[in-house]
């Protein structure tokens, strides 16, 4: 087994686990919005005990699968084991459908970089539109559901990890996109597990500060750019990129990097660092804490992966080609 060296700022790992004896962890399914002929559903995973009279109002994340906009499902098996373990922790979960913009694209050797920007902005769009409207649904059900609605946080594995850190740049830069939100709504946090912000236009711009964002990444991550990737005003900003803008913008967010790791850095977080996702709600989110987290993890004797990619490497490992 190897071993890691783990170096951290600032960072909390103690978390209070929340212990039930009578109640039970139920899910629901709804019907959130009706699209091109489809029906886009979410599952609402939360801790339920028919003997309280009195219902604790609770955080709720809303979670993106991961796929490359081509597949996915929300409820995959390797996600419910994670949703359960943060509804133990306190929380709701709402794991949503979205549109796959990519699903039917066909051999990756048949997109040229610009066939490519123009097929991932669009399928961004629909997945943040998506999730746009599956908030408002949880928004609008909040009350009933005995949510906190200024605790409702986006996480994402993947290309749900781009969507949810495209909504928040959405609401930051005041996006035509974001009114399909509640007025004045944005979301309490931001998780993401190899995400990256897509952009046609240069570098990311910032029209004010976001909520706080946690982000792992592995930085030999060949499906997703751990730091960026640009082709004229070409750009897919990767997790060091946008912290090293928010460190700039001296705001809170928690990175989290993995060296010599690759795209398994999607979904191992939901197995291996329950306890830093739940110290980042609790410290920077529900605490406010007025925090920047920079933490470090290597793992001793791994062979050293390539790290150094472009536009078509990302292209390639994603679609094929």
């Amino acid at each position: 087994m190897g071993k890691r060296i783990i170096t951290s700022l600032l960072v909390s790992l103690f978390v209070s686990i929340s212990l039930f004896a009578d109640g039970y962890i139920d899910k629901q399914t709804y019907v959130y919005s009706v699209k091109d002929g489809s029906s886009l559903k979410l599952d609402r995973y939360y801790l339920k005990d028919d003997e309280v009279v009195t219902v604790k109002v609770t955080p709720c994340i809303v979670f993106m699968f991961g796929g490359g906009f081509a597949a996915g499902e929300r409820d995959g098996e390797q996600y419910v084991d994670y949703f359960r373990k943060l509804v133990e922790r306190g929380y709701q979960v709402v794991s949503i459908d979205y549109r796959l913009g990519m699903k039917n694209i066909g051999d990756g050797s048949q997109i040229d970089p610009m066939r490519f920007a123009a097929l991932l902005t669009n399928s961004i769009t629909m997945a943040v539109e998506d999730l746009f409207d599956a908030t408002t649904f949880v928004y609008n059900h909040a009350e009933d559901w005995n949510i906190q609605k200024d605790e409702i946080i986006t996480n994402g594995s993947s290309a749900g990890a781009v969507a949810v850190l495209h909504g928040e740049y959405a609401i930051c830069n005041n996006s035509k996109l974001a009114e399909r939100l509640p007025q004045g709504f944005n979301y309490a946090g931001t998780i993401a597990f190899a995400g990256a912000i897509f952009s046609t236009s240069g570098d990311l711009k910032w029209q004010t500060a976001p909520s706080p964002i946690q982000m792992f990444h592995g930085d030999a991550d060949r499906n997703v750019p751990f730091d960026k990737t640009e082709m004229l005003q070409v750009g897919l900003y990767g997790s060091k990129h946008i912290a090293k803008q928010l460190q700039e913008l001296n705001t809170p967010y928690y990175f989290y990097k993995i060296e010599n790791a690759a795209h398994e850095i999607a979904e191992r977080p939901m197995k291996e660092n329950i306890n830093e996702i739940c110290s980042f709600i609790d410290k920077l989110i529900i605490g406010k804490g007025n925090l920047i987290i920079n933490t470090g993890e290597m793992e001793i004797g791994k062979p050293e992966l390539k790290k150094d990619f472009d536009l078509m490497d990302y292209i390639k490992a994603n679609f094929g080609g």
